[in-house]
């Protein structure tokens, strides 16, 4: 754990007793902080006093006696309306901040030798994947690679800093309207379109969001920009005309005179006075499709930024696991395969994996996003049958009304349970695909446990003939 620094002997209000939380109060009180902690949910709130974490009701607290609110990042900071908390805070001059601004404070009050070096990723897709795989090719090149933030481990619960750390942290447009001093060494904006537009009050404020982690970055950092979208080139232009960092695009789409581009799966590297080809992504087995090949170039960049060779780079992209819960195979039960890609919480996301499969049986639904899967139009052809689950399940299915069959199935179980039938009954290899469209929150507490639940389902297909050969 890292101990959190700048509040010693003050107290800090911390609302929201869920992982990040339960972690920023341990932190700070490690650092010599004191602590008032505080949960609507009684539940929360049991598990904090089990951990001797103290309870101070802050509906009735003296706010006045606060350094700083640590909210959690899933409370409403100002869309569709500023947390009671928040309120608070702000009539009693009381900053409000996040564990990454917490981690960054205390980075900031290191002695310079004892700084580590820091990569930020955010993006609405991609973000994930590309962490850790960031990670894996620090970690194989012999770095001391720490991975967290909004994936995995929380930032505070990473082992604390020394200057030859390399922490590679995921960011969210929630964590990252929470932070304001954080200054990476090299920050990655991979892509922007329409995402948690009622937290940010439109597009606009989820722009903005995204674009703090560039925020403090200047001389002898780098900014590695996606620009396969309008709004990373827009990004990229305005940033390269303040001309402060090093600014490195990186398209999946198209060359570039200057840059790292994937043309047909070849990996470019053109930051010099010529482009080199620097690997043959269709060898990367757990990278595939056009959405993998950005990642691949972003974090290639991101890893050119920190020092490593072209070589290190190259043979880290192609020794990646994968990631948990983003196209992964789960398993294959005679001729079906089936791709676990809960991680896909919006049609941005499921199009990258519904676009890598010419046709496929596809479970969808859940808590909807804003727009639906009215932009998946295009690939509805691909479909050989949609099985709906979750609160989205009646407005997909009419969406997808006579453009593909639908069943709509309510759970993860009886959706697995169903395709498998029709695609076993086809006689054909296929492709069973998880990939909502959707968040989980309607019926998991998050993708991770949707995917788990998916994983389970498929397992239990094969488990009566298991049975059946042990007796």
């Amino acid at each position: 754990m890292i101990p959190v620094r700048g509040f010693e002997g003050k107290t800090v209000a911390v609302f929201g007793l869920a992982r990040t939380g339960l972690t920023a109060a341990r932190a700070l009180m490690l650092g010599g902080a004191q602590v008032a902690v505080w949960d609507e949910r009684p539940e929360s709130r049991a598990i904090a006093e089990a951990e001797g974490l103290p309870l101070v009701d802050l509906t009735t607290a003296d706010w006045s006696k606060f350094a700083a609110l640590m909210l959690s990042p899933g409370v409403p900071l100002t869309h569709p309306k500023p947390h009671w908390t928040v309120e608070k805070a702000k009539a009693a001059g009381v900053e409000i901040l996040g564990d990454l601004e917490l981690f960054a404070r205390t980075v900031n009050a290191a002695p310079e030798h004892k700084r580590p070096k820091i990569v930020a990723i955010t993006g609405t897709n991609g973000k994930s994947t590309t962490t850790a795989l960031i990670g894996h090719i620090c970690a194989a090149a012999g770095r001391d690679t720490r991975v967290g933030g909004n994936i995995g481990v929380g930032v505070l619960d990473l082992d604390d800093m020394h200057g030859g750390a390399v922490y590679v942290l995921e960011m969210s447009s929630y964590q990252l309207d929470l932070t304001s001093s954080l200054k990476p060494d090299v920050s990655v904006l991979l892509n922007v379109s329409p995402d948690h537009l009622d937290r940010h009050g439109g597009m606009e404020g989820y722009v903005a969001a995204k674009r703090r982690v560039l925020l403090n970055q200047g001389k002898g950092d780098t900014a590695v920009i996606g620009v396969d979208d309008p709004w990373g080139q827009r990004i990229c232009t305005e940033i390269t005309a303040a001309n402060r960092r090093t600014i490195v695009p990186v398209s999946a789409s198209k060359a570039m005179g200057r840059g790292v581009y994937v043309l047909q799966g070849l990996l470019y590297d053109a930051t010099g006075e010529r482009a080199v080809e620097i690997a043959d992504l269709l060898r990367a087995k757990s990278l595939p499709g056009r959405h993998n090949w950005q990642n691949a170039a972003a974090a290639y960049t991101a890893v050119r930024g920190l020092g490593l060779t072209s070589q290190e780079a190259a043979d880290g992209l192609m020794t990646f696991p994968g990631l948990a819960h983003r196209m992964e195979t789960v398993g294959h039960v005679g001729k079906i395969r089936f791709v676990n890609d809960s991680k896909a919480t919006n049609a941005d996301a499921a199009r990258q994996a519904m676009s890598s499969y010419p046709k496929f049986y596809w479970i969808a639904g859940g808590q909807p996003k804003s727009g639906g899967i009215d932009d998946l139009t295009d690939l509805f052809p691909r479909i050989e049958k949609a099985y709906l689950i979750g609160e989205a399940q009646q407005a997909f299915a009419k969406t997808l009304a006579g453009k593909a069959p639908v069943a709509e199935c309510g759970t993860i179980e009886a959706a697995v349970a169903m395709a498998y039938a029709d695609a076993a009954a086809s006689g054909q290899e296929a492709v069973v695909l998880l990939s909502p469209a959707c968040a989980s929150f309607d019926q998991f507490a998050d993708f991770e446990a949707r995917g788990e639940a998916f994983r389970a389902a498929v397992a239990a297909l094969t488990a009566p003939a298991a049975k059946g050969a042990r007796a």
